[in-house]
């Protein structure tokens, strides 16, 4: 994870409200620029951390995770599925209220069902809201999570995945030290 851990000595952190700091980064902004060589490293190190044996399914929420799931399924010829901000009315589709530390929003899954395995994978686990919205909506349907991967997790934050049973595997784990971005863990030291 070179490409990745080095990538957030170069991503600008800025100041939100409360003095918030922020990092602005390519895998979960889309800004600065996304270099191939960046996803392709998160791609392949999903590839090696995620559960992927018994999977049918990849399931993200838009935005921010699409790009990565994208990468990951054309790697593993494994189907991928958006859960989306907007509604179609398709048959089955599950509606899901998602609250972060910043939003709240309704969304909505369509083509996955009782009995399907799938992984939950997604850029960044910060306040965990995402996360935690899509896998009781998916428990609830009575599909099977296999597994949940993040690129990125912010350290030492509390997360409403804290409280799910399902845990969550991270390439690194960051935090926010003195306006700078600080890798504290990356997979294989966690």
């Amino acid at each position: 994870m070179e490409r990745l851990r080095q990538s957030f000595a170069d991503a600008p952190v800025i100041e939100k409200a409360d003095g918030y700091q922020y990092v602005v980064h390519p895998m979960s902004n889309g800004v600065p620029m996304l270099e191939p060589q960046l996803l392709r490293e998160v791609a392949v190190g999903i590839t090696r951390v995620a559960e992927l044996e018994t999977v049918d399914k990849i399931v993200t929420p838009e935005a921010m995770g699409i790009h990565i799931s994208t990468a990951v399924s054309l790697v593993t010829d494994i189907p991928l599925v958006v859960v989306r901000k907007r509604q179609y009315g398709l048959d089955g589709e599950v509606s899901l209220h998602q609250e972060t530390g910043y939003s709240e929003s309704e969304m909505y899954i369509n083509d996955v069902e009782a009995g399907d395995r799938v992984l939950v994978l997604d850029d960044l686990l910060s306040t965990g809201g995402t996360l935690a919205a899509i896998t009781e909506a998916l428990d609830a349907i009575g599909a099977e999570v296999v597994d949940v991967v993040v690129a990125i997790r912010k350290a030492a934050t509390d997360s409403a995945m804290d409280e799910s049973p399902h845990d969550v595997q991270s390439l690194v784990d960051i935090e926010m030290r003195d306006g700078e971005v600080v890798v504290v863990g990356e997979y294989g030291e966690q």
